[in-house]
């Protein structure tokens, strides 16, 4: 793995940031302090908070992308990259060749490759760019991105992502590295969070003080990030409106769902993460499925011992 070394900005490159949600908006507002910023939401009222920032903003996707430098995309799953991309109403057919389209989710590796193929075949190049921070940290150009790209499209989408990470690590030079990367990655979020939840779960059946077990496990060689960032989240979990949301727990859904098929194409077992996949799809079926995915522990103990 290289750390990429930070490019000058380009003062005349534009960017089309489609999608301005939780952290499209903080995102595509990083990039307008120095970038011309195009940007298209569903959602009128995100639209004019876009204008706010400085963003100019589209009536549709395809308008956003037109003639632009790079396109960064944050989608749910392979379909919704292929429809974004290749459908109707699809932006590929207007990008002008040597643009690049910046893809920042975690869809799986087969579903990355098969698109920037058919890119590459209008003359654009795809960057795989999983990233991993919250929207605040996208805000402040703070975030985690592991990139998997030809050392020209890396190249040409660095006035992106030079402005979005503060960490930003070259782990391939193709299309797809970034998923593997980020599948063996989810792989460790998703069962550190699984098990926090039943080490939580299991102190408050011992009749401990769960607060200062959490404080005491975090602070020792139990402890891990997703411990001591779930855990707090965990403790609301029982509340009417639950923790705030600030990751869905589906999306451990489909992001576990990644790792399991990826190690049986392998042929590779892992049955630690096979559990916590079943423990996810248990929380998606009770209806936790939009809940903050700390919520997870209302499948290991549906209700609090005390």
């Amino acid at each position: 793995m290289t750390i990429a070394t930070p490019t000058p900005h380009a003062a005349n490159y534009s960017v089309a940031v489609l999608g301005l949600g939780a952290m499209g908006l903080p995102m595509a507002t990083r990039l307008a302090s120095a970038l011309t910023v195009h940007g298209f939401d569903i959602a009128p009222a995100r639209l004019a908070l876009a204008a706010d920032a400085g963003i100019t903003p589209f009536d549709s996707a395809r308008s956003a992308a037109h003639g632009v430098d790079a396109v960064l995309l944050a989608v749910r799953n392979g379909q919704q990259l292929r429809d974004v991309l290749f459908g109707e109403a699809g932006i590929a057919g207007v990008l002008t060749p040597g643009a690049v389209v910046i893809m920042t989710s975690t869809v799986g590796i087969e579903d990355v490759v098969s698109v920037a193929d058919r890119l590459a075949d209008a003359g654009v190049q795809l960057v795989d760019a999983p990233l991993s921070g919250g929207p605040v940290r996208a805000g402040q150009g703070d975030l985690l991105i592991v990139v998997g790209a030809e050392p020209s499209a890396r190249e040409k989408a660095a006035p992106v992502l030079d402005l979005l990470a503060s960490t930003l690590s070259v782990i391939g030079d193709k299309a797809g590295d970034g998923q593997a990367f980020k599948t063996v990655n989810q792989l460790l979020c998703g069962v550190h969070i699984a098990v926090a939840a039943e080490a939580l779960a299991l102190a408050d059946s011992l009749g401990l003080n769960v607060e200062s077990t959490l404080a005491t496990l975090s602070a020792g060689a139990a402890g891990s990030f997703m411990l001591a960032n779930r855990g707090p989240r965990m403790l609301d979990a029982y509340t009417e409106d639950g923790a705030e949301v600030l990751s869905r727990l589906d999306i451990f859904v489909k992001d576990m769902g990644i790792v399991t098929a990826a190690a049986r194409s392998f042929g590779l077992a892992t049955p630690v993460a096979a559990a916590a996949e079943q423990v996810y799809l248990l929380g998606q079926a009770s209806g936790l499925a939009a809940r903050d995915d700390s919520a997870v522990i209302r499948v290991i103990a549906p209700h609090p011992s005390v």
